[in-house]
């Protein structure tokens, strides 16, 4: 994957402070920067910030600070990635220490402040993560056929007599809960590019799971219904459903799981050796268990490979910028508070 790791552009310094507090109130000097905060720059378009063009700027610290997206159980992925700790310190010459965060919105604040160098972030906070603290994705958990992730499709019964996504207007479609992805966000907003719109062209019908529209769509109590590929898979897998039984109408491109990256500030040799690191490491047998068998960091970009994520981010209404990383934050709170 090629990497410019000079790219000659102005951007300010990253101010520290609390998340929900007010940031600085200052930009860096006129540039291309699309959505990026005033922070950052993105002149060649690549949709992530330039490398500061203030030498002075870039940061080579004796000490990495590497953390992954938070989990309930923190300690299990603090112990996955020991392997991984070991060989990228040797790769770059650096201590690499475990920076255990409580919320997603915390790992964005702490990278934004200077405080996190390299980091995995979930699927949808990827967007905050890039936007506005500066992280530059880099790779996605994979294999050497690609990395790791499922994708949307909207399946019927064989022999139903509809043949495309056309044929599914004036049907009743099965959607999964409100709040899914691929199960309804997702189709919701990819499908009118499609020629078809949920709730005007066809009847939603919410199944509840992902296999209840599977088994509802087999039985013949919908017509067909938007799930996830993996849990289709595994239905088929454990002869849950038939694979004959089974037409898929429309398949999307598809969705990362969690990225992988660094902090768009720190020295162009030093990204240079992370970069390597991600790109050469293989798992070991019980990284690979954790992690759904995955073997390796894939490489991605994130104006490539997280497309697919922003499309549905616009359609649904989530703008990755203050506004929305603070309603992120108040989720997250509130969530605990239960």
């Amino acid at each position: 994957m090629p990497m410019n790791f000079r790219k000659f552009l102005s951007a300010a310094t990253i101010m520290s402070g609390a998340l929900l507090c007010s940031y600085a109130n200052f930009a860096s000097a006129d540039c291309s920067r699309g959505s990026l905060d005033s922070n950052y720059c993105d002149v060649d378009n690549d949709l992530v910030a330039d490398s500061p063009i203030d030498e002075s700027k870039w940061k080579n610290p004796s000490t990495l600070v590497f953390t992954y997206t938070p989990v309930e159980d923190p300690a299990v992925y603090k112990d996955a990635f020991a392997d991984f700790q070991a060989y990228l310190s040797k790769a770059t010459g650096k201590k690499v220490i475990y920076y255990t965060v409580q919320s997603n919105s915390a790992e964005i604040e702490a990278m934004r402040s200077g405080r996190l160098h390299i980091a995995g972030f979930s699927t949808g906070p990827t967007g905050f993560a890039v936007n506005l603290a500066g992280a530059v994705p880099i790779a996605v958990k994979g294999g050497p056929d690609g990395f790791q992730g499922y994708n949307l499709v909207v399946i019927t019964r064989k022999n139903s007599g509809i043949k495309s996504l056309a044929d599914l207007k004036g049907k009743k479609v099965a959607h999964t809960s409100p709040s899914s992805n691929s199960g309804n966000l997702a189709p919701r907003a990819l499908l009118p590019d499609q020629g078809i719109v949920p709730d005007q062209d066809y009847e939603v019908s919410f199944s509840g799971k992902h296999d209840q529209s599977i088994l509802g769509v087999v039985s013949g109590d919908y017509d067909a219904a938007p799930v996830a590929s993996d849990v289709l898979e595994r239905m088929i897998g454990r002869g849950v459903v038939n694979a004959d039984d089974i037409e898929i109408l429309y398949r999307s491109p598809k969705f990362p799981t969690s990225s992988f990256a660094y902090a768009h500030d720190l020295h162009p040799d030093l990204v240079h050796k992370i970069v390597g690191a991600f790109h050469t490491y293989r798992f070991p047998p019980e990284m690979q268990k954790a992690f759904k068998g995955a073997d390796r960091f894939y490489p991605i970009t994130y104006k490539a490979d997280w497309g697919v994520i922003r499309a549905i981010a616009g359609a649904t209404g989530t703008s990755y910028d203050r506004k929305g990383l603070t309603a992120m934050a108040e989720k997250e709170a509130a969530k605990k508070k239960k």
